[in-house]
C-alpha cells in the first residue's frame, strides 16, 4: 500500500493566506526562487504525522502574519485505511496560549499521533546536512524521527522521560531530598527510560539490517553503517526488560550525589548517540567530505522509508527539500530511479526547474511565488 495525499489545503499557514494543490500522481515538484514559500508547503504535509514537523515550530510561528492567529492545515489522502481527510490547526479567538487541534474525517483527535493510522512521512532537509558532524543532541532528535515514522507513540515517551528527569533534578536541587519521592520519580524513569531505549534500538537493528541489505542494489549511495552508543539500549535486546529497569534504577540511585552537584542527570537514554559510518571508506560519517555526508545522508533516508513500508505496510510519503540541486547527474538520475523503486509519493523541491529535467514528464510540476502555487500548464 502506498499513501499519497491527492489534496493539500491551506489557510493562513506560513505565506500562505489560502492555497489549494490537488495532485494525482507520485512525484511532485515545487520550483521557485529562494524565499518563494516552498518549504513552507512541505512543512505543511510534516504537519499532518506524528511530531512537531520538519521544522520543529512553536504554534504561534506558523501563522500567517497578516492573519488573526489562526490557521489551518488539512489534506484529503489516500493512505493506509484508504480515503480519507486529515487536518490540523488553530482556530481563531484564542487565547495567548493556542492550542493545535487534530481532526480525521472532521471528527477530533487527540494527537498528531492519530495521523499515524492513515499516513507516515519522512523528510530530508537542508538543517539536516550537518547532522554528522553537529551534537550529539542533533542526532538523537534524528534518530527519534526515525522510530516515530514506524511507531507514533514514540514521541510521548521521550517527552514523558524528559519530564520525569526534570522533576527528580529539581528534587535533587534541594539541600535534604526526600528519599521516598526520589525513588518514586527513579521507578518511574527507569520505565520510561527502558522504553524509549529499546525502541531506538529495535529500529535501529531493522535499519541497520536494511542497509546492510540496499549496499549493492543502491551503489550510486554509498552505504551507513550505524550503531547505538549506550550501554541501556545494548542491554535492551539482550536482558528482559524488568532487569535493564532494574540496573538503571540502582544508577541513578548511586549517582545522586554526583547528578546533584551536576544539576542534572549524567547517565541515561537521553545522552545517547547515533553512531555513523561511512562503510566504503570504514571511517565515522563526520571525517567523511560534504558531498560524501550528503549522499550518505539519502541512503539513510532512502532504506528508512522501505523500512517504514516493510514495518507498517505503507509506504511513507516523502519531502526531499532542495536536494536534487547538491547531486551531481549520475547521483540524481540515481535518486530519481531509486525513488522510483520505492513506489511512494515524493515531494521535491528546487529553485533550478532543469534539474528535474530528467523526470520532467512524469511529474506534477507546481510553480511557487509568494503566497501562490500554480500547476504547470494548468
Amino acid at each position: 500500500m502506498n499513501a499519497r495525499i491527492c489534496r493539500l489545503t491551506l489557510s493562513n499557514f506560513r505565506s500562505y493566506q489560502a492555497a489549494s494543490i490537488s495532485v494525482a500522481g507520485n512525484l511532485v515538484v515545487l520550483v521557485g526562487p529562494n524565499g518563494a514559500g516552498k518549504t513552507n508547503l512541505l512543512e505543511a504535509i510534516s504537519l499532518l504525522s506524528a511530531g512537531r514537523g520538519l521544522r520543529r515550530a512553536e504554534i504561534g510561528e506558523l501563522a500567517f502574519d497578516e492573519g488573526d492567529g489562526s490557521w489551518a492545515v488539512s489534506a484529503e489522502i489516500d493512505g493506509a485505511l484508504g480515503l480519507a481527510t486529515l487536518g490540523t490547526g488553530v482556530e481563531p479567538g484564542t487565547d495567548t496560549t493556542p492550542l493545535r487541534k487534530y481532526r480525521i474525517d472532521r471528527e477530533p483527535a487527540g494527537s498528531a499521533a492519530a495521523f499515524a493510522d492513515h499516513l507516515r512521512v519522512v523528510w530530508l532537509v537542508p538543517a539536516m546536512d550537518g547532522l554528522f558532524a553537529g551534537p550529539a543532541s542533533e542526532r538523537r532528535r534524528f534518530l527519534d524521527r526515525l522510530v516515530l515514522a514506524v511507531d507514533a507513540a514514540h514521541a510521548a515517551r521521550v517527552n514523558a522521560l524528559e519530564r520525569t528527569l526534570r522533576s527528580r533534578n529539581r528534587l535533587l536541587e534541594s539541600p535534604r531530598p526526600d528519599a521516598h519521592w526520589l525513588d518514586a520519580v527513579e521507578h518511574e524513569t527507569a520505565e520510561i527510560a527502558v522504553a524509549v531505549a529499546a525502541a531506538r534500538a529495535e529500529t535501529v537493528r531493522r535499519l541497520a539490517a536494511a542497509l546492510a541489505a540496499r549496499r549493492a542494489a543502491e551503489a550510486a549511495f554509498p552505504s551507513a553503517e550505524i550503531a547505538l552508543e549506550g550501554w541501556m539500549e545494548a542491554m535492551v535486546l539482550a536482558q528482559p526488560a524488568i532487569e535493564v529497569e532494574d540496573r538503571y534504577r540502582v544508577v541513578l540511585r548511586d549517582n545522586r550525589n554526583r547528578d546533584a552537584a551536576a544539576g542534572r542527570t549524567l547517565d541515561g537514554p537521553h545522552l545517547t548517540d547515533l553512531a555513523v559510518y561511512y562503510e566504503p571508506k570504514g571511517i565515522a560519517a563526520r571525517e567523511a567530505s560534504t558531498g560524501e555526508q550528503k549522499a550518505l545522508l539519502i541512503g539513510l533516508v532512502l532504506a528508512h522509508a522501505a523500512l517504514v513500508a516493510d514495518m507498517t505496510g505503507a509506504a511513507p510519503v516523502i519531502l526531499l527539500d532542495e536536494v536534487v540541486a547538491h547531486l551531481d547527474p549520475n547521483r540524481r538520475a540515481a535518486l530519481f530511479a531509486a525513488l522510483g523503486r520505492l513506489g511512494t509519493q515524493v515531494w521535491l523541491t528546487g529553485a533550478d526547474p532543469a534539474a528535474f529535467a530528467d523526470v520532467a514528464d512524469d511529474a506534477e510540476i507546481f510553480d511557487v511565488s509568494p503566497g501562490k502555487a500554480t500547476r504547470r500548464g494548468a
